[in-house]
């Protein structure tokens, strides 16, 4: 039997652009996590580069603010912070290759340095990134894990493949809620009520909350988990990203479908929930895979179509 593992999620206000900024606020929740007794922390999509500000950049800009991996800057930082503080850290950023084509990226990173990968599969915020063609699972502290960025999750092909690769742990970072969406109750929530926000604290909380915000990612964010029988690890920024005001409320969700531990301040913050391995087949998902008939739906499946990269909002 595996041991339990704890796992920090957090969230933070980045600032665009700015990475030694936001790898010091990284480094500090890293410092917290681990003296509270967490193994591994978890970070949102594009955490170290920030997010929202790209879909106005030039391919030129985007090179500039990319890295390649792991030769990178920010691989070299974050090991260090792995190493000083004895914790494993997933976070993101803009990555390039030799040839100059971009991609998002999530790496996971621990003393030894980058140990695992994922290039977003359906990216959209700039046009000039490309999409990832794999699924990534690896292996930490005896757990198989997989990493799926944001849209990636919004698929539920993409998160059935990767259980179906071995994931036990499915970190899910991401920029979302509070944007405009053809679904009833979406959109921006009002920028300015940030700029007093304990003045505003109940009425962020009611935005943050709503259909805006929780109430549609609790619609079918802990179906993912459920259905698969996988610990989900959300992560999500909190405050202004670029222009655009984010809830946070970075979670781990059980294989039951249970929000086990779940930031709910208006501040950068972290969460940690211990995970014991018990529930990965206690859980209805597990029974659910091992009654599935491919034989009945692969050709429905795996049949082709128009893949739509397009999100209404932007």
């Amino acid at each position: 039997m595996k041991e339990n593992l704890k796992i920090a999620t957090a969230q933070f206000e980045n600032k665009s652009g700015d990475k030694s900024y936001n790898l010091s606020i990284i480094k500090q929740l890293a410092a917290g996590a681990a003296q509270q007794g967490a193994q591994v922390i978890a970070f949102h999509e594009c955490s170290i580069t920030g997010y929202s500000f790209a879909r106005n950049l030039s391919k030129e800009q985007m090179l500039d603010l990319a890295e390649v991996l792991p030769q990178g800057p920010s691989i070299a930082i974050l090991t260090n912070i792995a190493k000083e503080y004895n914790i494993t850290i997933l976070t993101g950023l803009f990555e390039k290759d030799e040839q100059g084509n971009l991609f998002k990226a999530q790496v996971c990173v621990d003393k030894t340095g980058l140990i695992a990968k994922h290039r977003k599969l359906h990216p959209f915020i700039n046009p000039h990134v490309l999409p990832g063609d794999s699924y990534t699972v690896f292996e930490l502290f005896g757990w198989k894990c997989g990493i799926l960025i944001c849209y990636d999750n919004n698929v539920i092909e993409n998160v059935r493949a990767t259980t179906l690769l071995g994931a036990e742990i499915i970190f899910m970072p991401h920029v979302t809620m509070c944007t405009p969406s053809s679904r009833p109750g979406a959109g921006f929530v009002d920028a300015s009520l940030w700029l007093n926000k304990k003045l505003n604290k109940q009425a962020l909380r009611n935005e943050f909350d709503g259909l805006k915000g929780r109430e549609w990612l609790m619609k079918w964010l802990p179906a993912r988990a459920y259905d698969n029988a996988i610990y989900a690890v959300f992560s999500n920024p909190i405050g202004m990203d670029d222009d655009q005001l984010k809830n946070g409320c970075s979670m781990v969700i059980d294989p039951y479908g249970d929000v086990i531990a779940e930031c709910r301040s208006l501040e950068n913050e972290l969460v940690i929930a211990e995970l014991s391995a018990d529930k990965l087949s206690k859980a209805g998902g597990y029974r659910y895979i091992k009654a599935r008939r491919p034989e009945l739906y692969k050709e429905i499946i795996g049949k082709d179509h128009h893949s739509e990269q397009k999100i209404a909002w932007l």
